[in-house]
């Protein structure tokens, strides 16, 4: 870990250099053991190698990452941890103390899964369960409790499964791997789309594809989540965001009139549902602030805060290949270009950035594979 952050591949993540990290008894003073959770989050949809036939003649369509579809998993899970830490306290007879984290405490929750005998760090650096694949969400319980390890003396963590494999290092469309079992976290898309709150370098975005929200590349293309079981929280399936949830969902347009109920879009969804799988585009990209802030109340993807949703958003339709013959063409050249004339100049500029390579690339015809 220091050695890493020592390379700079944390970038603006300053919170990775608490000094807590290392050593979990700085966070809670006479700490004897950590508990480690695994919650699986893999809905049954599409990954985003498929979305393709997801997006086939529709509107351009964005990537949310798996992770953020449903519920916020910090909502989700925090509450299931500090009921086991009630039903720890109803258990044992001596007083203790506990400290209940979902990603959000001082503590590297993927060394402490490996330790627990949860799985083993994958060349993505990702967790893997050689049963559940790497679709996991991890939560901590650090306590002063002695309790009896998963592992017993000397019996090392589970084996290294990757083996030969390089799928998942060989996929990532930004090079996000200066070598197997590191990160440059600088490069990775799940870190530009969501902790980067500047500009997002020119030289990543062509290849961020028609990702908004975070990236599942890597983790699409391994071999150990082919089998991977499917939830059974309904909280961690596609959100579906409808007028009555959310207010006015259609974009500001004044060429826009509003289908009938009962007319299906795209995703075989009625025209004014949306879904936080392959999220139409022009839909993200002309969200105002409210809009946002409502819809993705208790959402995970209200991390990469509205400006951020939206400049995603503006490289997503720039690397669309959106045909001037689609029916969408002429109203998404409009968003930009009202986009582009913003105040905000972080919007303003990734628009122009979009409108300049959809320029370029217009007569190639739509292609929504990612990346472009």
């Amino acid at each position: 870990m220091p050695e890493w952050l020592a390379r700079g591949y944390a970038g603006e993540m300053n919170y990775l250099h608490d000094p807590r990290r290392l050593n979990p008894r700085g966070v809670l003073a006479g700490t004897r053991s950590v508990i480690v959770t695994a919650t699986n989050y893999r809905a049954p949809a599409p990954l985003s190698s498929e979305l393709r036939a997801a997006n086939a003649g529709g509107a351009p369509r964005g990537w949310i990452s798996r992770y953020a579809w449903g519920d916020d998993y910090h909502e989700t899970i925090l509450p299931k941890l500090n009921a086991l830490i009630a039903q720890m306290r109803d258990e044992f007879g001596e007083p203790f103390e506990a400290r209940a984290y979902v990603d959000t405490g001082p503590v590297v929750e993927r060394l402490a899964a490996k330790y627990a005998g949860l799985g083993w760090l994958a060349k993505n650096t990702c967790l893997i369960n050689q049963k559940l694949g790497s679709w996991l969400f991890l939560g901590v319980i650090i306590t002063t409790l002695d309790l009896e390890p998963s592992l017993a003396p000397g019996e090392p963590p589970a084996a290294d499964l990757c083996g030969s494999c390089t799928r998942c290092l060989d996929a990532c469309p930004t090079r996000a791997f200066p070598e197997p079992y590191v990160l440059d976290a600088r490069r990775c898309i799940s870190y530009l789309t969501i902790e980067l709150r500047e500009a997002i370098p020119e030289e990543f975005r062509s290849s961020m594809g028609n990702a908004v929200i975070g990236c599942d590349i890597c983790q699409d293309v391994c071999p150990w989540n082919r089998k991977a079981p499917v939830t059974r929280l309904a909280a961690f399936e596609p959100r579906e965001i409808t007028p009555e949830t959310a207010g006015c969902i259609e974009q500001p347009s004044a060429s826009r009139t509003t289908p009938p109920v009962h007319s299906v879009n795209d995703s075989g969804l009625p025209q004014n549902v949306r879904s936080l799988f392959a999220p139409e585009l022009g839909w993200l990209a002309g969200l105002s602030q409210p809009q946002f802030s409502e819809i993705f109340r208790r959402s995970a993807v209200k991390r990469a805060k509205w400006r951020g949703l939206v400049r995603n958003a503006c490289i997503a339709l720039g690397n669309s290949r959106v045909s001037q013959l689609a029916p969408d063409y002429a109203r998404i050249i409009r968003l930009l270009e009202q986009l582009a004339a913003s105040a905000d100049s972080l919007i303003s500029e990734h628009a122009r950035w979009a409108l300049d390579r959809l320029s370029h690339t217009s007569n190639r015809g739509a292609d929504p594979q990612r990346p472009s």
